[in-house]
Order: C-alpha cells, then sequence, then structure tokens
C-alpha cells in the first residue's frame, strides 16, 4: 500500500490533467457542451419521475428529489463499474508506450465522474429549495458517505479493471448484473417501505448500492441519522477489497500488455 500511495502522489497532476481532458472530450463535439451534464441528469429524473408518479401511481414524499438522489448514486457507481471492465484496452495507447501505475487509469475516470456527480448534487441542493426541503445540519452526513461510495467503488473497479484484461466477455456479464443491481436498489422506490420487512433490512444489508442511496436520502430529505455501523462494515470491506486489488494489479500489470499485443 506504500507504493500506492507514492504512485498518487507522484502522479497526482496526471490525474487531474486527465481528469480535465476526459471532460473537455466528452463535450467536445455537442453544440449544449458541458450542458449535457445538467440536461442529462435533469431530464432521466423527469422520465423516472413520471413513471413512479403516473404509471405505478407511488406517491413518495419530494418525489422529483427522491429520484435525482437515486439517480446520481448510482451513476456514479455504475459509470465507474462500466468504464472499468476495459480501461486497459481503451487506453492501449498510452500503457503500450509509457509505464503508468493502472489503477491511475481508475482513479482519473473516478474523478471524472465525481465531477459531473458533484454537478447533479448542485441540482438537488437547487431543488430542495424549490420544494421546500427543509435544509439540516443532518446534510454534513454526506461526507462520511460519500467516501463509503468512492471507496467500495474503487475496490470493485480494481478487480474488474484486472479481470477485463483476461476475461474478454466480462464486460457483457457485468451490465447483466449492473441491471439487476439497478432494479434492487431502491432508485425509485423505498426499500424501506415498500419492501416487506425483513427482506428491506437484508437488502439493505446485502447491497451497498442500496445502503448509500437510502444514507443519502436520510441525510437530504428526512433529516435522520444514517446507519453509521453498516456503513461502517461497508467501508471496512471496501478496503480490503481495495487492497486485493491494487496488490493484484501491483503484481500483473506488467502481463497487461502482453495480453492485448
Amino acid at each position: 500500500m506504500k507504493k500506492f500511495f507514492q504512485d498518487v502522489k507522484k502522479y497526482y497532476k496526471y490525474i487531474i490533467y486527465s481528469t480535465k481532458s476526459n471532460l473537455k472530450s466528452e463535450v467536445a463535439n455537442s453544440y449544449l457542451n458541458w450542458l449535457w451534464w445538467i440536461l442529462d441528469p435533469l431530464c432521466f429524473m423527469l422520465v423516472y419521475t413520471f413513471i413512479v408518479q403516473i404509471v405505478f401511481k407511488t406517491n413518495e414524499e419530494y418525489l422529483p428529489v427522491f429520484v435525482l438522489i437515486g439517480l446520481t448514486a448510482w451513476n456514479f457507481f455504475n459509470s465507474t463499474m462500466n468504464g472499468s471492465v476495459k480501461l486497459v484496452s481503451s487506453n492501449k495507447s498510452i500503457v503500450t508506450k509509457v509505464y503508468i501505475p493502472k489503477y491511475i487509469l481508475i482513479l482519473i475516470k473516478m474523478f471524472t465522474n465525481l465531477f459531473k456527480m458533484m454537478i447533479s448534487w448542485g441540482l438537488i441542493l437547487i431543488m430542495m429549495l424549490i420544494f421546500k426541503v427543509p435544509y439540516t445540519l443532518y446534510m454534513l452526513q454526506f461526507f462520511p458517505v460519500l467516501i463509503v461510495l468512492f471507496v467500495l467503488s474503487f475496490g470493485f473497479a480494481t478487480i474488474l479493471m484486472h479481470f477485463g484484461v483476461f476475461v474478454e466477455d466480462l464486460s457483457n456479464i457485468i451490465k447483466i448484473v449492473l441491471k439487476l443491481t439497478f432494479y434492487l436498489s431502491g432508485i425509485f422506490y423505498a426499500i424501506s417501505t415498500r419492501v416487506p420487512a425483513p427482506y428491506n433490512q437484508v437488502l439493505l444489508s446485502l447491497n451497498p448500492v442500496a445502503l448509500i442511496i437510502d444514507s443519502f436520502r436520510s441525510t437530504f430529505l428526512y433529516g435522520n441519522f444514517v446507519n453509521y455501523p453498516l456503513l461502517g462494515v461497508w467501508l471496512l470491506i471496501g478496503i480490503i477489497i481495495s487492497i486485493i486489488g491494487i496488490k493484484t494489479i501491483q503484481k500483473y500489470e506488467n502481463s497487461y500488455v502482453k495480453v492485448m499485443k
């Protein structure tokens, strides 16, 4: 782990530069440019709000904000997982010419997604004003919950990136798993009230994405304390997975280029 932190310190300027480059390239050929980072979450929020409220006749409190919180957390996790599987091959032009620790590529991807997620959180704060959701000190819990989301995402991403080099069909498998996880994470429904007990608690305990989304909603919408013991367990799991992933990458990253040739 000492080498990991040394690499992050050594390459942090490259991480910042590459993150900015990725953000610019995403909107380079778009007429609306960076406005898509605002319109994209808003449009999906409107679609899911319509489906939940009109089609399924569900009336959650502060429904548009409720849905947008779920989508914001999910999009960060989903984009990180999907992007990590083919991360080495998609950066073949770089990794075959110069040495760069491969987990640095994951951090670049995650910081790119983090920037876009922060824009969505800005929209959430604005919508809270519009829908008269009270601002409370419980909102400060946002930061520990975000840390759990970041650590878990990084841990899973290191594992997926490693095996993505050797297993060609892994991306297709991950898409299926993520689709199932999407519906089990309470993006557009409240697991604690819509899923019968005790299955709701089982689902929140076994699905970290569902727990994180529920924690964000408790923080911003309902003014409650989050489940710190359970979040602590998943933070520990995320750290362990991250350590395993980092050590695995350090051990095998020299063979990645050989596999791609």
